[in-house]
């Protein structure tokens, strides 16, 4: 039980606000959890989180137990990239969904980092699990940072919202760009008629993608650095399908087999690079994930001289 005294110069204000704003590590979900199971009180008075309080009062409070999460922790071995008490960084392999939903099995990452983190959650939302803080695709490799607690997944979600950290994206994509770099502001919705599908346009959401070359391959395919400043649904892979080069591999967005390059079996996306401020320390976290196997085989092939 922690005990508060609220200061002098507050006047009648809402108990919830005034101890969200004087505990900033707990989320205002983790008070309204509190408020719901009884556990703040005023004078040894039970109070909801709407009662007012004013200054000179002594609020105690505590936070409910948290309850296991209901999918089964299943040990899948994982590439951690970086880990302690407060968040874990990984290098997620192709495939791996990461979030359970409809039509997924107990092999997403959320079900191997409830075996990876077994004992060192401390909860999200109430609920024993890690905290997803943004998504990649299934298909896609690469950084992925999820948080162990509600203050550092509140934290991390503002750092996303924000857009103050750094993401930063290889991509192999067909053809060779005419110029070396560029920067693509175009809306992104979803597809009217193919809804498994985004599309460019007026009355999506703003996205914007800088990217840039790193290596050519004669007219065959490039090698990309992007850099997106939104978070879109396939964001990426629609905004370059949008300057004529599709990702090797994406035949959602127009990719094509070609007799003279391997075809590779997924979406060629890496998440590579990822700058963001630790959530606790207030550390700077720069960090690299090296490419999957696949990945580094086709740049090889690429890279083979043609055969006469």
């Amino acid at each position: 039980m922690t005990t508060y005294v609220v200061p002098p110069s507050v006047r009648r204000t809402r108990a919830d606000k005034i101890l969200a704003a004087a505990f900033p590590a707990h989320s205002r979900a983790a008070f309204q959890r509190a408020f719901e199971a009884g556990l703040v009180n005023a004078a040894g008075k039970v109070i909801a989180q709407s009662d007012t309080v004013a200054g000179g009062q002594i609020l105690e409070f505590s936070f409910p137990e948290t309850t296991l999460a209901r999918l089964k922790p299943v040990d899948i071995p994982l590439e951690v990239i970086f880990e302690d008490k407060h968040l874990i960084v990984l290098n997620k392999p192709a495939g791996m969904v990461v979030h359970p939903g409809v039509g997924t099995g107990e092999d997403t990452l959320v079900h191997a980092l409830l075996a990876h983190c077994a004992g060192t959650l401390s909860g999200i939302g109430g609920v024993e699990r890690p905290g997803i803080v943004h998504r990649i695709d299934k298909e896609t490799t690469g950084l992925i940072v999820v948080a162990k607690s509600d203050s550092a997944h509140r934290a991390l979600a503002d750092q996303f919202a924000s857009r103050t950290l750094k993401k930063e994206y290889l991509a192999l994509v067909s053809g060779a760009p005419k110029t070396d770099h560029g920067t693509i502001d175009r809306a992104i919705s979803r597809h009217p008629t193919q809804r498994h599908r985004m599309t460019v346009g007026e009355g999506g959401r703003s996205a914007r993608t800088d990217w840039a070359v790193v290596e050519k391959f004669g007219d065959k395919a490039a090698l990309v650095r992007c850099r997106i400043h939104t978070g879109r649904t396939h964001q990426i892979r629609v905004h370059l399908r949008s300057l004529g080069h599709p990702l090797l591999g994406d035949s959602v967005y127009g990719w094509r087999p070609r007799a003279d390059l391997p075809a590779p079996r997924r979406v060629m996306l890496h998440a590579e690079h990822l700058v963001f401020t630790h959530p606790v320390s207030g550390k700077t976290m720069d960090l690299h994930a090296p490419l999957p196997e696949d990945f580094t085989a086709l740049l090889t092939a690429l890279h083979q001289p043609k055969k006469a």
